[in-house]
């Protein structure tokens, strides 16, 4: 199967989230720094959220760098880590509305955990592909993606509780995130 095809419908799709974004921000109501105050959580929520989005972006591209081959279930699995990513400019119009109330927060995070839960599945998925070894090798013991949905499942929990904390959990994740990974790229080059 082509996997051109997949890549350029998933690159759709994230832009057309990004744009979902983006049009949910409002502009202030005056034309100082204080007219930011209002909107600030709303706008904060948006970066993390444009973040995380991005660095899903961008870890597929690296992904499917690799990949030699696809198949249908790697269509399924891609199409479930898109509709979790479709979700995310609804949580964060809530969240950044709601000033870190709890249960929007858990939303926020419960999509976030979801998002990367699909993308394990997925490359899970991809490497199980016989002609996908290369992306198989860099992958194997992939800590990074297991340490973050340990930490979306805690910070979802937290939201319960502590709602800030929880959000300070995802910014830490995002952040981890964006040291980028060159084990895929080490890999590709080898090949």
């Amino acid at each position: 199967m082509d996997k051109g095809r997949l890549e350029a419908f998933s690159d759709g799709v994230i832009a057309v989230i990004i744009t979902i974004m983006v049009l949910e921000l409002k502009p202030p109501q005056g034309t100082d720094l204080h007219a930011l105050g209002p909107i600030l959580p709303v706008l904060l929520v948006y970066v993390l959220s444009f973040a995380n989005v991005g660095i899903y972006w961008n870890n597929h591209h690296h992904v499917f760098a690799a990949v030699g081959r696809i198949d249908g279930r790697v269509m399924w699995a891609n199409l479930h880590l898109l509709f979790w990513l479709s979700l995310v400019p609804f949580v964060t119009s809530w969240e950044g509305e709601s000033h870190a109330a709890a249960l929007p927060t858990v939303c926020y995070a419960i999509v976030l955990l979801m998002a990367a839960i699909a993308f394990f599945v997925l490359v899970n998925v991809l490497v199980a592909i016989p002609a996908n070894a290369s992306l198989a090798r860099a992958m194997r013991g992939d800590r990074k993606t297991r340490g973050s949905m340990l930490a979306y499942a805690i910070a979802t929990a937290l939201a319960f509780a502590v709602p800030y904390l929880s959000v300070a959990l995802i910014v830490l994740v995002a952040l981890v995130w964006f040291v980028p990974e060159r084990r895929i790229e080490r890999e590709v080059s080898e090949d």
